[in-house]
């Protein structure tokens, strides 16, 4: 079954049938599991986080693109725009603006991850970081004069290039630790559970 998404400009990707998922979520769970990469990590634990998963440097990079779409609240990048060494200082200005770098205050005020197009699935994100206009450490650590500065170059210029490698990650991500047996549900709408 191939899965299309007009909310990702179009992108689509192939999906295995069957898979089992889970029929409830947790928050808190799903944070302090470990499995998920901290606003605040470095190259070096994003590429561990990644690796402890089954996945390489180059899913990295490209499922961090997904940062194209979607928002940030205030508590998740206050530190980057007031103590961050690789930052457009006019950016930082913009955004402290609206995230006050008082601890408690304006917490949940949201910032969009990629500013210049927040609501289309693009390459965006990565000419962002290119400029040094990550929201989250975590995204502009991609590129800082590190290993992984070359994907983020070539994605910020072929979108066909990231659209590719992030299809072929979030298949590879599809396959992590699935349920099997009697765990979950093959849902009959991928949305919502039957």
């Amino acid at each position: 079954m191939k899965l299309s998404c007009p909310e990702l400009g179009g992108l689509s990707w192939d999906v295995k049938l069957g898979r089992r998922d889970s029929k409830t979520t947790s928050f808190a769970a799903a944070n302090s599991s470990g499995f998920l990469p901290v606003a605040t990590y470095n190259l070096s634990s994003l590429i561990q986080t990644f690796k402890a998963q089954g996945l390489s440097t180059k899913d990295l990079v490209a499922l961090s693109g997904a940062h194209t779409i979607g928002q940030a609240r205030c508590i998740t990048f206050r530190s980057r725009m007031y103590n961050d060494a690789i930052i457009d200082s006019s950016f930082a200005k913009t955004r402290q603006q609206n995230c006050p770098n008082t601890s408690g205050s304006g917490d949940n005020i949201l910032a969009p991850l990629d500013r210049r197009t927040p609501k289309h699935f693009d390459n965006k994100y990565y000419k962002n970081l290119l400029k040094k206009k990550g929201l989250l450490h975590s995204d502009q650590v991609l590129f800082s004069g590190g290993s992984t500065d070359s994907l983020v170059k070539l994605y910020s210029k072929k979108r066909k290039a990231f659209s590719s490698d992030f299809a072929a990650a979030m298949i590879k991500m599809g396959d992590i630790s699935p349920l099997t047996g009697s765990s979950g549900e093959i849902r009959k709408n991928c949305r919502k559970p039957n």
